[in-house]
């Protein structure tokens, strides 16, 4: 397939995929396959990748891996403003530095927790996004009050969008109606789908970007849903949404990060174990992610 066309002035917006990170069975990185993945993510109508998010496994890699898979994903991707580094960490001085890394490696942006070590109030998170957005490349903020225990609410992201620090939000906390007041409080700040499971109804409230995870096993039916919902095609989004929820929805589960890379494998994509903490998945949920995988397969979706 030809590549999309990427929006390079905004390399944020469409579907950037949340890339799993395939490790070879002594658990270390394979570069090589990670490479091909993104690749074939771009020439099936996703329009970049983001490596390094928690369904990359980035607390488990060391320094030099992490900074690797950076410089393996802008190579593979072939424009680097197709990628967005994770770089979210404990301190606010190294997720600067992961920041200035992704900026040297070419990378078109970057997407940033808010401080996850401690319960931060509203001008500790300010402080953060500032320190960070000193390294120069466009950020969009993570919102996933649900892990980090800090909420970035409309107001606090009117805020930052306010102070220059982020350009986007990843809308995570599954409340679909913040979307309607993040429009209201900072119109132009572009809201990204942040969780597979509401896709259809963040589109419909005006989402500009998916940060994505399912697309890592199915590619093009996760493309074609969602380009129907942002140009509000009903007729082809509610039906094809419907047919893929019970998969999409593993994406927003505690074991999310097993559930997807059991789906590329029954997909026929290289999958692969995950790092220690994560374990394989106990069997009641195996069951339950390979019967919504063969499900969607079985509905013609690849």
């Amino acid at each position: 397939m030809t590549r999309t066309p990427h929006d390079a002035a905004r390399p944020w917006r469409g579907i950037m995929v949340a890339t799993t990170l395939p490790f070879r069975d002594d658990l270390s990185v394979d570069y090589d396959a990670y490479a091909e993945h993104v690749r074939w993510l771009i020439d099936n109508g996703c329009d970049g990748v983001v490596p390094n998010g928690s369904l990359g496994e980035y607390q488990t890699l060391t320094a030099e891996e992490r900074a690797k898979v950076v410089t393996t994903a802008v190579e593979a991707a072939g424009d680097g403003s197709r990628v967005m580094p994770g770089v979210a960490a404990y301190g606010s001085a190294e997720s600067r530095r992961w920041a200035e890394q992704a900026a040297e490696a070419g990378a078109g942006s970057v997407l940033l927790l808010p401080p996850n070590a401690y319960r931060a109030d509203h001008a500790a998170v300010r402080a953060h996004y500032s320190e960070v957005a000193k390294a120069g490349v466009p950020i969009v903020a993570y919102n996933n009050p649900i892990d980090t225990k800090v909420d970035l609410v409309p107001s606090l992201l009117a805020q930052l969008h306010a102070d220059g620090s982020i350009v986007a939000v990843k809308e995570f906390s599954g409340d679909v109606r913040r979307a309607y007041e993040i429009a209201e409080l900072a119109p132009e700040l572009d809201l990204l789908i942040g969780a597979d499971d509401v896709l259809l109804e963040l589109a419909i409230a005006g989402a500009v970007g998916w940060i994505a995870g399912y697309p890592n096993a199915l590619p093009a039916a996760s493309s074609e849903l969602y380009h129907a919902a942002v140009s509000g095609d009903l007729a082809t989004a509610v039906p094809l949404y419907k047919s893929l929820h019970s998969l999409l929805r593993w994406d927003s589960k505690t074991e999310f990060v097993q559930s997807i890379k059991l789906s590329m494998d029954i997909a026929g994509r290289p999958g692969g174990p995950t790092r220690a903490p994560r374990l394989p998945l106990v069997p009641e949920i195996e069951a339950a992610v390979r019967a919504a995988t063969e499900k969607a397969l079985a509905d013609g979706h690849k």
